[in-house]
């Protein structure tokens, strides 16, 4: 803080006087304030007009009384007889923010915390020491974290909602898109878990790579879903069928399961200048897929006994057969 002289003009001694509040008001202006009052050029170069009093001359509270006013009778008086002047300390700066005075409150997180973390902290910290009169909000990278947040939470439901609604329409059932999509916590549950596994956090990097992940382990209950549908049509036995197409589809699987997470695997070994803020991502990917092609070929067989509807044998093979020896 620094210190500073509160001016207070006494209403009634100016009244009884005969000075106005304006000529009092103006000349304390025209002695302190260094207004600029005009402009005036000299050899080609354009200089201002400030008005001010000597520095000698307004550097102690009792220099006032040099300052003179006239008031309506022409009689010239001291400013000092006019005002109170009261010692006191005021910051520098008066910071706002949306136009309300305001205090920036910043911190550093603790090693293994996140930025999530040191958020919530903030804000129960809020609630317990702040009444209804203040209002919080969120700067700099803690605003975009929040921002993001929210950003990927909707990006990720309308995801499985699209997702959930072209399956069901592919294979003209609301259970099969429920049992492929099975496929997505089991997914989920591989990235937080390797996200915990090699010391990372959540951020807007893995929430990227939870996004991808929907799109990328669906296939493979989508092949198994399939393949075992077809079966189904040719008459064998819904458990049977399912087995069969684990069976078949395994090297399909497998093939395209260690492709994407042997393509991720850079990413997530930190190779190449400024990928360190990007090994979240790849740790997400390559651990979600590998934990969702282990318990896929063991969950979505066995929930597609338990949940799938049974198939009638098709018979459009034997109609054409027929009509071809006609």
């Amino acid at each position: 803080n620094k210190p500073e002289l509160a001016v207070t003009i006494d209403r009634l001694k100016a009244s009884d006087l005969g000075v106005s509040i304006d000529v009092i008001s103006q000349a304390l202006q025209l002695a302190y304030s260094n207004g600029r009052m005009g402009y005036f050029i000299k050899e080609g170069k354009q200089y201002q007009v400030i008005g001010q009093v000597p520095k000698g001359d307004r550097n102690e509270p009792t220099d006032l009384r040099n300052i003179y006013v006239r008031n309506v009778r022409g009689e010239s008086i001291s400013l000092d007889n006019l005002v109170t002047v009261k010692e006191g300390t005021t910051p520098p700066t008066i910071y706002h923010f949306n136009r309300y005075k305001s205090a920036t409150i910043s911190a550093g997180l603790a090693q293994g915390k996140t930025l999530g973390d040191g958020i919530k902290a903030m804000q129960d910290i809020a609630k317990k020491l702040l009444d209804e009169s203040f209002a919080t909000s969120l700067a700099g990278s803690s605003r975009d974290f929040a921002e993001s947040s929210g950003n990927t939470s909707f990006a990720f439901i309308l995801a499985l909602v699209l997702i959930f609604l072209v399956l069901a329409a592919q294979f003209e059932s609301f259970i099969d898109p429920i049992i492929i999509m099975l496929t997505v916590p089991l997914a989920i549950s591989g990235a937080v878990l390797s996200l915990w596994m090699f010391g990372q956090t959540l951020n807007i990097f893995s929430q990227i790579g939870m996004i991808m992940l929907i799109g990328l382990v669906t296939k493979n209950g989508i092949l198994i879903v399939e393949f075992a549908n077809q079966k189904q049509r040719l008459g064998i036995p819904k458990r049977k069928a399912v087995i069969e197409a684990a069976t078949a589809r395994l090297r399909p699987i497998l093939m395209t399961s260690l492709a994407m997470s042997l393509g991720a695997l850079p990413l997530a070994l930190s190779i190449g200048a400024a990928s360190t803020s990007r090994i979240p991502l790849g740790v997400v990917i390559v651990g979600g897929i590998i934990f969702s092609l282990i318990l896929t070929l063991f969950v979505i067989p066995a929930m597609y006994v338990f949940l799938a509807a049974k198939k009638h044998e098709s018979h459009i093979d034997e109609y054409f057969t027929e009509e071809q020896r006609a």
